[in-house]
This record gives structure tokens, C-alpha cells and sequence, in this order.
């Protein structure tokens, strides 16, 4: 007689390396734009964090390299992923437009800047996010 003594409560090790794929884009998504806001604001190119931006131009600049780095969040997400790599980069965009919308609905009426840029930093997230497991899949898989 054979008794199994494997753990029944323990994540199947698949599960953990897919949260750490979409965990990875995420923090890659958040680093590169804290980090590029953050030198442009030493620059002066950007006004102080303490001061709305309302100038159309900084707003595009700063939508502009968010969608690129959405698109390498949704790369890196798909390229980490243990398997079904465009799920996963869909996870990431559903993620992004989770927590854009909500970062929408709290900054509009804050006046921090022009209505237009959160709502569309919100539904740029699902495109840049599936372009990203697009091209992962496209140089992966040749």
C-alpha cells in the first residue's frame, strides 16, 4: 500500500510563475514611468510634482511613452509567461484598465491636468498590453 504525501494547499508552481509574469509587467510598466516622469521633472521639462500639468504637449509626451512602456509590460508579461502567453498579457491589460480607470475617476475631479489623459491612458491599456504579447509571439515563435 502507497500513501501520497504531496501537499494538496500548495499553488501549483504553473500559478506562481504566471502571477510573477503579469507582477513583472507591471513593475516594469510602473518603473519606467515613474522613472521617465521623474528625470523630466529634474529636467524642468515637467512643473513641479506639487503642480497640475495642464500644457496638452507634456500631456501627449508623457501618454506617448506610457503606451511604449505598456507595450514592453505586456512583452515582458507574454515572454515570462509559462504558457499562453497572449492570456496572460491580456490579464495584464485587464489589470491596467482596472486600475487606469480608477486612477481616472479619482484625478478628474482633482483638476490635475486635462480630462483626456486618464481616460485615455485607461483604453490605451487592453491595446498595448495585447500588442505586446503580439510581437512576443511574433519573435518567439520563428
Amino acid at each position: 500500500m502507497t500513501i501520497s504525501t504531496t501537499e494538496t494547499n500548495a499553488p501549483p508552481r504553473g500559478m506562481l510563475r504566471s502571477v510573477g509574469a503579469v507582477f513583472a509587467g507591471i513593475v516594469a510598466i510602473f518603473v519606467l514611468s515613474l522613472g521617465t516622469d521623474q528625470v523630466l521633472h529634474v529636467m524642468k521639462v515637467y512643473p513641479p510634482w506639487t503642480e497640475p500639468m495642464f500644457d496638452p504637449r507634456l500631456n501627449l509626451l508623457a501618454l506617448s511613452y506610457r503606451i511604449v512602456y505598456g507595450v514592453v509590460g505586456g512583452y515582458i508579461t507574454a515572454r515570462l509567461a509559462p504558457r499562453y502567453p497572449m492570456r496572460h498579457a491580456i490579464v495584464l491589460g485587464a489589470i491596467g484598465l482596472a486600475l487606469s480607470t480608477a486612477g481616472a475617476i479619482a484625478a478628474i475631479p482633482m483638476n490635475l491636468g486635462p480630462s483626456w489623459y486618464p481616460i485615455l491612458l485607461a483604453l490605451s491599456s487592453m491595446p498595448c498590453a495585447w500588442l505586446g504579447g503580439v510581437l512576443q509571439r511574433r519573435w518567439h515563435t520563428q
